[in-house]
């Protein structure tokens, strides 16, 4: 005998852009099973879109959320009035769930919560956090498309357009979505990290009933809620980024910047048409360890550019000594078809152009191997990528997948992918870390990340 279908009540009031929202979540409610009940009784579940805009508005929306908790007692309750959320929950404590307007993601995230959709094997077969093809521990989670920067090597705006946040509340469905799921790090990535939300002008979102501005600073202390490592990627280093430095060191994001300096030459920078310049970037280097001396950062540089001249490359090899990069991609450069810089004058000769890439990277060697040993005889917490009977490789929360070192670990540690482990270092080479693996069970994911000893 097959089981009823879940159904659901639903009550629309307010503006037509209230009822759109409302034909969205009906829409989605259908897509994945649900019933409509036409009554309070029939339903296992209400729905209230509410108006919060003038008071005889709110009048009707209250009394359509008292009638619906007596008539039924199972009520999520959405839209405008909802933005108010300390106050409905004073006056109706018993809500299942209260979002604001323009959240369906949401509003259906409540729904699954205390009502799960039937399954159809022609409809539910993605699996929870979608499909995905990287290993089931990880995840990267796209905030944002596109770039407002017309830097000069790039055609990523002509290929991808400029730049367009996603919804906050969306963006933290889906990481809430892929926690749920089992991912144990989000890895979080757009163009431009830093400049989320601001194509919106920063608009308030909501998640969880609660607003949120779309900006990396509170988005970033939301996702660090969900008690699983955050690692930013591809962050321009912008005034405001000095804000994420303090989350660091409260445990809300790994102590990690990926940050694409590109070079440290002012005028070679500004042929790219990057931001800042080597010195610039010194001091808030300085500044960011000064608060969260664990921090780790990466950047990737070009060399080779059109103009740039030996002393220009002999001052990015200072600034790599100076700064003490943790991780460091470089690339000569390489024309790239309807780029700007194309059409500069003074193109660096091919040998030219690997011989500086090689020296780069032998200065960046020696400095990666020696940043490294500082962590010999400390414990750290690693997030576990492999293991089989040739050793288990695992990462610490200085290390990103596929583009940082990784700790390798003895073969019968009895650890297992996806597994957070307390492990003491012992020895390190140019890139990667040896390790031991401690009886101790590791620590808090976040807390834990930057060292317990």
């Amino acid at each position: 005998m097959s089981r009823r279908a879940p159904r659901v009540g639903f009550v629309s009031l307010g503006c037509p852009k209230a009822q759109v929202d409302s034909e969205r979540i009906l829409t989605q409610l259908r897509a994945e099973g649900y019933h409509l009940s036409p009554s309070y009784q029939d339903a296992d579940l209400v729905v209230i879109n509410t108006c919060g805009f003038i008071e005889s508005a709110i009048e009707e929306s209250l009394d359509a959320i008292g009638e619906a908790l007596a008539e039924n007692g199972q009520v999520v309750v959405t839209g405008c009035l909802g933005a108010r959320q300390e106050k409905l929950r004073e006056a109706f404590p018993q809500l299942l769930a209260i979002t604001g307007p323009h959240a369906e993601a949401a509003v259906m995230s409540a729904i699954h919560d205390h009502l799960p959709a039937p399954h159809d094997p022609f409809t539910s077969l993605i699996p929870p956090g979608g499909v995905r093809l990287t290993p089931k521990h990880y995840a990267y989670l796209k905030i944002s498309e596109g770039c407002n920067h017309r830097c000069t090597f790039c055609i990523i705006p002509s290929l991808r357009g400029d730049l367009v946040s996603r919804p906050v509340g969306e963006v933290m469905t889906e990481a809430e979505a892929l926690v749920a799921a089992g991912v144990k790090e989000l890895l979080v990535i757009s163009q431009d990290t830093s400049a989320y939300g601001v194509d919106i002008r920063y608009r308030t979102g909501f998640w969880n009933g609660r607003p949120l501005k779309s900006r990396i600073g509170g988005l970033a202390e939301a996702l660090g809620s969900l008690g699983v490592w955050v690692r930013l990627h591809y962050v321009y280093p912008y005034p405001h980024v000095d804000e994420l430095i303090p989350l660091m060191t409260a445990d809300r994001l790994l102590p990690y910047l990926d940050i694409p300096f590109q070079h440290a030459s002012r005028r070679i920078l500004k042929f790219m048409k990057r931001p800042a310049d080597g010195e610039d970037v010194l001091r808030r280097i300085r500044h960011w360890r000064g608060i969260c001396p664990e921090l780790t950062l990466r950047s990737t540089f070009i060399v080779g550019f059109p103009g740039e001249t030996e002393a220009e490359f002999q001052e990015l090899l200072n600034f790599l000594e100076e700064a003490e990069l943790d991780r460091v991609g470089c690339f000569a450069y390489s024309p790239v078809d309807g780029a700007a810089a194309n059409s500069l004058p003074d193109p660096i000769p091919e040998a030219v152009k690997e011989e500086r890439r090689a020296r780069l990277m032998t200065t960046q060697e020696r400095i990666s191997e020696r940043r490294l040993a500082h962590k010999i005889g400390k414990t750290l917490t690693v997030l576990v990528d492999s293991a089989s009977d040739q050793g288990v490789v695992a990462r610490t929360a200085g290390d990103a997948p596929e583009v940082d070192g990784v700790v390798h670990l003895p073969a019968d540690a009895g650890l297992v992918a996806g597994q957070w482990a307390a492990v003491r270092i012992v020895g390190n080479d140019t890139h990667d870390l040896w390790g031991e693996p401690l009886s101790q069970p590791a620590s808090a994911p976040v807390s834990a990340a930057t060292g317990l000893a």
